[in-house]
């Protein structure tokens, strides 16, 4: 910080009306507690400050550099923090309601807890942060990059205490009705989270733990959840079609009624899956271990089940026309009225 301003010019200034405090250099401050709201700090360095609770309410902090800065508590509500560096910031229990961080850097942000409802997070980079328990209601993250850091080595964006910490941490959070179009959330922990509504049209989601989340009525057309583990999920009413879903682990996972036609699920475990009346009309299940699944009425026409495993699984009334089950595994499976027209038999023969 220069050595001749201090927080306390900086209250007083706030104090006689000045509300512009762009450029200065304020690394280090400490501004715990203090009002700052409707203030302008374009450029300013806040890096490794204090602010605890500092409110900055509709505050202008774009392109701010607050790397390292602890602001637990503190109230961002309708700020403007658009291109601001955040990295190894730490935001847990702050309120953001509102706030726009389009384009900025939040690696390894801590951001637990945190008030993010209907934020403004396009394009933001948000690798390994830590959004455990936030409330991302209705927040706009299109393009984010939530992404598995499997290397990290720079120096300038990761504190060493911080370098084992390579994924995203969403457990808990609450991200209903979010928009999180493209995103990259590879490898991210969705434990338990809250996707209710939310749109994940094209978003990268392989290797993710979404295990026990909320996915009803959510859309993940052309998703890509390529090993994800889907384990105890639910998906009611969620439109999946197109869906990447190779080597996905989807044990006790709830699908019935879902759309997931065309999607592509070749060498998943889905043992006891619910997939009831379920719409997977040209799914590819090649390999796929369905043992004890429950796909009763479902639409599998022209399903590939190449070599798939469905002992003991409850296939009454499923259309099967014109499926390939080719070298699949039908032991105990039950095939009480389903239709096979069409449909190329175990044994390479196509039932008539």
């Amino acid at each position: 910080m220069d050595a001749t301003l201090t927080s306390q010019d900086i209250l007083r200034r706030y104090a006689k009306g000045d509300r512009d405090f762009s450029g200065l250099n304020l690394s280090g401050v400490n501004l715990s507690g203090a009002n700052l709201s409707r203030t302008d700090w374009l450029d300013v360095n806040f890096a490794k400050s204090y602010l605890n609770s500092t409110v900055f309410t509709f505050a202008c902090l774009t392109r701010a550099n607050m790397r390292g800065a602890v602001m637990v508590g503190a109230s961002l509500c309708g700020a403007n923090l658009n291109q601001a560096s955040l990295s190894n910031i730490n935001l847990s229990n702050a309120d953001l309601h509102g706030a726009s961080l389009q384009g900025a850097t939040l690696f390894g942000a801590n951001l637990s807890l945190a008030n993010l409802m209907d934020a403004n997070l396009i394009d933001a980079d948000m690798r390994t942060v830590n959004l455990s328990g936030a409330n991302l209601i209705g927040a706009c993250m299109r393009g984010a990059n939530l992404r598995q850091e499997r290397a990290i080595g720079d120096q300038h964006e990761i504190d060493a205490s911080k370098k084992k910490r390579n994924i995203a941490n969403l457990t808990a959070a609450n991200l209903s009705g979010a928009d999180l179009r493209g995103a990259n959330l590879s490898g991210a922990d969705l434990y338990k989270a809250d996707l209710r509504g939310a749109n994940l049209q094209e978003a990268t989601l392989s290797g993710a733990n979404l295990s026990e989340a909320k996915l009803n009525n959510a859309n993940l057309q052309g998703v890509f959840l390529t090993e994800a583990n889907l384990s105890r999920a639910t998906f009611l009413g969620a439109i999946l079609d197109n869906a990447k879903l190779e080597r996905a682990i989807m044990i006790d996972a709830n699908f019935n009624g879902v759309s997931l036609r065309g999607a592509v699920m070749p060498d998943v475990k889905a043992s006891r899956v619910q997939m009831q009346e379920t719409d997977l009309t040209d799914a590819k299940f090649s390999r796929a271990d369905l043992s004890r699944a429950d796909l009763k009425g479902a639409i599998m026409v022209r399903a590939n089940l190449i070599e798939a495993y469905l002992a003991r699984t409850n296939l009454a009334n499923v259309d099967l026309t014109d499926a390939v089950l080719n070298r699949a595994e039908l032991s105990s499976a039950n095939l009480v009225s389903a239709i096979l027209k069409g449909a190329t038999l175990p044994d390479g023969k196509v039932h008539k």
